[in-house]
This record gives structure tokens, C-alpha cells and sequence, in this order.
């Protein structure tokens, strides 16, 4: 999935919530579901918002299949993103 924002969200939680939410939805269109990412890469506008982003992202992420991740600061499209996640997953054959 390209780099997967949201433009409603005031806070890094709020932001990721709806992030992960619209990943979640584009993986089931595409045959796929959160226990199949293979690899994430998440952006933050601050790293100061790692702790903030993290908590939500642990209580979504399949615990039985957490994929590779990294996480970096750097300048987004948009002073009011905070974050940014670009998914790669695996489908069923």
C-alpha cells in the first residue's frame, strides 16, 4: 500500500487510528488482512509523537504475526500530518 495518511485527525493517536483503520480495509479489498504485513514504515512529523503513535499501533498490530518495522521523523507533505505508513503485505495465492 503507497504511504497512508489522514487529514482529520488533531493528535498522532487520532491520526493513526484512522490511518490503520483505512489499511485495514484496503487490505481485505485487496485479499489480504493484518496478519499478512510483511513489512512496515512509519513516518512521523516529530518523533516526539513516537510514544503516542506506538501505543496505538502495538494494540492494532496481529501479536501472533508482527511484521519488520521502522519508524523515522521527517518533514511531511503537510505541517498538519503527523503520520505517514507505508504497508507491504502478502496476499493468498
Amino acid at each position: 500500500l503507497s504511504g497512508q495518511v489522514d487529514t482529520n485527525g488533531k493528535t498522532a493517536a487520532d491520526q493513526t487510528r484512522a490511518i490503520l483503520a483505512n489499511i485495514e480495509k484496503l487490505l481485505e479489498d485487496a485479499g489480504s488482512n493484518k496478519s499478512r504485513i510483511l513489512q512496515a514504515t512509519i513516518w512521523l512529523n516529530d518523533v516526539a509523537d513516537f510514544a503516542e503513535m506506538n501505543s496505538v499501533w502495538d494494540a492494532w498490530v496481529d501479536p501472533e504475526n508482527p511484521p519488520a518495522r521502522a519508524c523515522g521523523e521527517c518533514k511531511l507533505a503537510l505541517d498538519s500530518l503527523k503520520v505517514e505508513i507505508l504497508i507491504t503485505a502478502a496476499v493468498a495465492a
